[in-house]
């Protein structure tokens, strides 16, 4: 449970960053982000790989180029669920996955660094 919520707090922190950053995208709030941060990875958990499984043919035509399509639908999708949540264009859509994936490994990779370091900090001891 705790990773779920950092997780998400993580996310909705990257949310936030993706808003400042692009004009195409408008989020009311905080708890608006944390919304979104949720219905991201539920929305990336239960309907992308039923999108991906659906369509396999294109993505292998387009060698995987597809994906970022079904990423804009989850992007839109997150957008119609969520209130005070608004996506501008599709262009909007894709920057956003692209920034949200970026910051949110990068928070990860920052966090899961400085507990391996406080891990061996205490095993020193």
């Amino acid at each position: 449970m705790i990773k779920f919520i950092t997780k998400a707090i993580l996310t909705s922190v990257a949310v936030l960053v993706a808003d400042f950053f692009l004009d195409g995208i408008k989020i009311e709030d905080t708890l608006t982000a944390m919304i979104v941060a949720v219905i991201l990875g539920l929305l990336n958990t239960f309907v992308k790989p039923a999108l991906i499984m659906l369509t396999i043919p294109f993505t292998v035509f387009t060698l995987g180029l597809f994906l970022l399509v079904i990423n804009i639908i989850i992007v839109y999708l997150a957008s119609e669920i969520v209130p005070g949540f608004k996506v501008a264009s599709w262009w909007s859509a894709l920057l956003f996955s692209f920034i949200v994936s970026f910051v949110s490994g990068f928070l990860e990779r920052w966090i899961n660094k400085y507990k391996i370091e406080k891990e061996e900090k205490i095993q020193e001891f």
